[in-house]
């Protein structure tokens, strides 16, 4: 027996549709962001209007950073511990949304903490149910964790990512703005654009997969390969738009399906170095799309994807398109020194065999995952 879900109550989409917060009465409103381009940008304080209502408190959390940790959590649920909203709303990229669903999850089930969460979730313990509705309005087109159930905070401490995937934390709302995303940066629209390239193409080809999931994917697939150049290079809105949705259709797909190897490495460089999530995954992806062709099923799969985007080879594809976007081709051209490598070498190889490692179509062992990390860190 499988469990499908596209998503929580609603996806909202369409040029403007962050105005659907003025339809909502909720009497305490905490909004959680990053750092501060949705305050530059105007977007929070158009946000706040549209949900500014007589009765109606609003409580602004900002600053969340790119990785968000177990601190930025810890202090954020202070603050909504003490102002005890009736929803949390949280607006930015993908960061500011892990953020705040990890704050969620400890308003609402005191007895969770980060010592003992996974192992009640390992156990089913936690409850699908909550009282504090979740808006989620993503100002990135990557992440897809507006419609999903999981969270990743990093414990800067162990330099591990921490992923908590639970069903109370997939958003009621999720809202799909296209003026929000024409905000972003050039480089910040390739990373996260490879993200979600990233998302669609491990569910795709993880053994989990199902029929529901393939369309989604495979759509998403094509659709990021044909409009990604565009909406980076020409700032298209069409584009932006196009490749909004798509993200969203890939997050669905992994939040059912699962990812694989590209996630598990990208999580250990990642936590190591305070890297950007979708700047990793874009270096990592072709290595182990190619490795992982030894499988014949993802090998056919591929090919098929191949056929499907009018290429070659998708894989040679990617990397054109990653060069394209002046993405380095490896760990050692984006800035990691070899000395700063070989320090943290043992701990990114322990990381990279968790998490999303466990589901990669090609198990893997420690002296595999060895040779891979190398060759994502070389580039050879």
């Amino acid at each position: 027996m499988r469990k499908i879900v596209l998503s929580g109550k609603r996806i909202i989409t369409g040029e403007g549709c962050l105005s659907v917060l003025s339809e909502f009465s909720y009497k305490r409103v905490m909004i959680v962001t990053g750092g501060k381009s949705m305050i530059e940008s105007h977007v929070i304080d158009r946000a706040t209007d549209y949900i500014q209502k007589e009765d109606t408190e609003i409580l602004v959390y900002s600053g969340v950073p790119k990785n968000p940790s177990t601190e930025d959590v810890d202090r954020g649920l202070l603050k909504c511990q003490s102002f005890k909203p009736d929803c949390i709303l949280t607006i930015g990229g993908g960061s500011a949304l892990d953020c705040a669903k990890a704050i969620l999850l400890f308003y609402e089930f005191p007895y969770l903490n980060f010592d003992n969460v996974l192992e009640y979730n390992l156990k089913g313990l936690i409850p699908a149910e909550r009282k504090t509705a979740l808006i989620c309005v993503p100002s990135t087109s990557g992440t897809g964790s507006e419609l999903t159930r999981g969270t990743v905070i990093t414990d800067i401490q162990k330099e591990l990512k921490v992923p908590i995937m639970t069903d109370c934390l997939r958003p009621d709302i999720a809202i799909l703005d296209v003026d929000i995303v024409m905000t972003m940066p050039k480089n910040i629209v390739a990373e996260t654009g490879m993200d979600a390239l990233t998302h669609a193409i491990e569910a795709y080809i993880n053994h989990n997969l199902d029929e529901f999931d393939e369309g989604l994917c495979s759509s998403a697939i094509v659709g990021i390969m044909e409009w990604l150049p565009k909406s980076v290079l020409d700032n298209d809105k069409e584009a932006r738009e196009k490749i909004h949705n798509y993200q969203a259709m890939a997050g669905i797909g992994f939040a059912n399906v699962g990812l694989g190897m590209v996630h598990g490495i990208a999580h250990a460089f990642g936590a190591a170095y305070n890297m950007a999530h979708g700047l990793t995954n874009a270096i990592i992806l072709p290595y182990v799309l190619d490795y992982n062709r030894q499988d014949p099923t993802v090998d056919k799969k591929l090919k098929e994807l191949s056929y499907r985007c009018h290429c070659s080879d998708i894989v040679k594809e990617i990397i054109k398109m990653r060069k394209m976007f002046d993405i380095p081709e490896s760990f050692n051209a984006a800035g990691i020194t070899e000395e700063m490598f070989l320090e943290k070498h043992d701990l990114i190889l322990e990381h990279a065999m968790l998490g999303a490692t466990r589901v990669n179509p090609v198990v893997m062992n420690k002296t595999e995952m060895d040779k891979m990390i190398g060759l994502v860190y070389w580039g050879k």
